[in-house]
Formats: structure tokens, C-alpha cells, sequence
């Protein structure tokens, strides 16, 4: 058999083994035919495309935007109400909120569950299409649905719909059709404006998907404010990257126990150095009679006197009295913003009297991911 090779036919490239080309095989196509072969744009689409994407960005968002604008007035009308119903709904749940849809509003069904579970509010989502296949045994009598279709018509959600009417399960409809069979059927609809997609055809969901978007997270934000859903509560569902190391806790990084350069009031500053020089964390604490954090000496203080004497000085005579301290309980991030704040490298960790119990150097936070 002949070695493979390339032949160049007219302006199409085929690759073949050797082989003579089948007669009946079709003509290369070439960038002409390729645009033949779109029908859903005109030439001029194209042109406007190939020569002013940022115009067609520009214009898309613009588009999105007025959807934006539209649904922020329905929700100072007549979406407020039946919003509202849905929050109070959702807070005396006893069970979870189960989301459903297909397609476009499928993926932001899914994304709606999966921020309304990591805000504090058990959701799943069931797609629409799988629930006559055995998945409707995923949704209890204790649940809510919120079925996501922009035309509320929606072919695969009618035995979701059939199965929470048989059972009296709430069901919350996220549409755009205020005739549609499943605001017919539901006990709240989130009913949305129909404006103008972005797709120069109307056909692409666009700034449809964004105003579902919207109104989930929403959802999802009054939720979250409702139940009193603070920083520390949302890192027990994030514990891990870079989101999971900013909610940490200082008192699950800090160096404690002799790792902690603590010096007592008139130690002299050559044996301060020592214990500086000796835990390597730039800085050494200085505590009163009570064990108390009163001062701390840094690198930086002892720069700035070399023109002094020092061999002859008690940290009393240099030390920076009442240093920025931080809690157990102080967030990872917000100790690396007093670090930058004050042009720091490190902070000691007190307890309620001053007293230390750790001390966290920004190396520590650069390590688990803070930055």
C-alpha cells in the first residue's frame, strides 16, 4: 500500500491512504460554501460580526440590560407579592426545595439549586425529563418544586407537575407565560416580564436565562438574609480553596504554646533580639506582670534605632505599646487585611484579658490560601 499522503483538490485539503478519491464523494467545501451551509445568517450578520464584535457585545448587554430594568420594575409591581409568598414558603419548609426544568432553564435551575443549598436552604435539582423515569421518588410530601420554563409549556415537566398536584406538594412556577399550563397549575408564579432577547433572531435564550438567573439568586440572597446566614455558617459548606482559607479561623492557623516570642517587661533588649532573632516571626511580645500583651518589639524598631545604644535598653524603651492584636475567632481574611492596613507581617492572638494564646504571620495565611 502506497504511503499516506496529502492531495490538494481545488481549495479543499482531503486526506487520504493511497486510495483513488470515490467519484460519488462531494466536492471540498470551501469558506463560500461553509457560509452557504448557515442559513440562519445573512450576509450581512456576518460582515457586522467579522468587523464590530464589540458592537455586537455592546449591544447584546445593552439588550440584557433593558431585561434587567424590566424585571427590577415587576418586582416593584406585581412580581413583589407573589415573591414574597415564595420566601415565606420556602422559610417554614420543612423538607427541601426541589428544582426542576430542561434545557437552558434546566442549567439555571440547576445552578438556582445549587446556591440556594449553599446558602442554607436544602435544594436539589431533578431534571424534568428524568422524573417520569423513576426520579419523582426524589421528591417527599414535605418539599416545595420550583419548575423553571420560560414558555411555561414545557412538555417534560407535565408529570412533575401531574405528581405535585396528586400529592399537594407546593409548586412554584419561575415563567414567562401568564397562560401557561403550569401557572395554571401552580400555587405561586414568579411570573416574568417577556422583553426582547439578545439573539438577533429571538430565538437564542438570553436575556430570558438571565432574568431566571436573577430572580434565583434573588431568591437565593432573601433566603439567605431571612434565616440570619452569616460568613461563618456559609464556610461550613465551602470548607475548601481559596473561599474555604479566607473563612477559616486565626485560631485554626496560629502558632501557640512556646512557638509564641513573648518577652516579660524589662527584659534587656540583647536578650529581646534573641528570642526575635531565635522564633523568626519578625517581632516579639512583651507582657506586664499579669501576663498581659502591653507592647511588642519589631525588626522594624530596631532599624530605626541603630543610632541608639541598644545594648544598654530594656524593650520598655522601644517596644510599640498596645499592638494591633486579632481573636481565635477572627477570620482568616480579615487578618490579612489589618496586615496590609498597617504595613504588618504579623499578629499576636489574644484572648479577652490580652492575654496571648498565638501569634499568625502572613505566611501562614499566603499557606492555606489566603492572599
Amino acid at each position: 500500500m502506497p504511503n499516506p499522503q496529502r492531495l490538494c483538490e481545488g481549495k479543499g485539503m482531503w486526506l487520504t491512504l493511497g486510495l483513488p478519491r470515490d467519484p460519488v464523494d462531494p466536492a471540498p467545501m470551501d469558506f463560500a460554501g461553509q457560509k452557504r451551509y448557515m442559513p440562519a445568517m445573512t450576509q450581512e450578520a456576518l460582515q457586522s460580526i467579522e468587523t464590530d464584535v464589540i458592537g455586537s457585545a455592546l449591544r447584546t448587554i445593552s439588550v440584557e440590560r433593558q431585561g434587567l430594568e424590566a424585571l427590577e420594575r415587576a418586582l416593584r409591581n406585581g412580581l413583589g407579592l407573589p415573591f414574597r409568598q415564595a420566601v415565606e414558603l420556602i422559610l417554614n419548609l420543612s423538607g427541601r426545595v426541589i428544582v426542576t426544568g430542561v434545557g437552558k432553564s434546566g442549567h439555571i435551575g440547576a445552578k438556582l439549586a445549587a446556591s440556594l443549598a449553599s446558602t442554607g436552604t436544602p435544594a436539589s435539582f431533578v431534571h424534568a425529563a428524568e422524573a417520569s423515569h423513576g426520579d419523582l421518588g426524589m421528591i417527599s410530601r414535605d418539599d416545595a418544586v420550583i419548575a423553571v420554563s420560560w414558555s411555561g409549556e414545557t412538555a417534560e415537566l407535565q408529570s412533575i407537575v401531574g405528581y405535585c398536584r396528586r400529592f399537594s406538594i407546593p409548586l412554584i412556577a419561575l415563567t414567562a407565560g401568564e397562560v401557561s399550563t403550569l401557572a395554571r397549575e401552580a400555587s405561586i408564579v414568579l411570573l416574568l416580564p417577556k422583553e426582547q432577547e439578545a439573539c438577533p433572531h429571538g430565538l437564542a435564550p438570553t436575556t430570558s436565562t438571565l432574568m431566571q438567573l436573577a430572580v434565583g439568586d434573588a431568591l437565593a440572597v432573601a433566603l439567605l438574609e431571612a434565616r440570619g446566614f452569616t460568613a461563618l455558617d456559609f464556610r461550613i459548606f465551602h470548607p475548601g480553596g481559596k473561599l474555604g482559607a479566607m473563612l477559616s479561623h486565626i485560631g485554626d492557623i496560629m502558632h501557640t504554646g512556646d512557638r509564641i516570642p513573648l518577652v516579660p517587661q524589662g527584659t534587656p533588649l540583647p536578650q529581646a533580639v534573641m528570642t526575635l532573632s531565635e522564633m523568626r516571626f519578625g517581632c516579639v511580645g512583651v507582657t506586664d506582670g499579669q501576663g498581659r500583651l502591653c507592647g511588642i518589639v519589631t525588626d522594624g524598631d530596631l532599624a530605626r534605632g541603630l543610632n541608639l545604644n541598644l545594648a544598654e535598653m530594656l524593650v520598655d524603651d522601644i517596644m510599640t505599646r498596645n499592638p494591633k492584636t486579632v481573636a481565635e475567632k477572627t477570620l482568616a481574611t480579615t487578618a490579612m487585611g489589618l496586615l496590609n492596613k498597617y504595613n504588618i507581617s504579623a499578629l499576636i492572638v489574644t484572648d479577652e484579658d490580652r492575654r496571648p494564646v498565638g501569634i499568625v504571620h502572613f505566611h501562614d495565611l499566603l499557606r492555606v490560601g489566603v492572599a
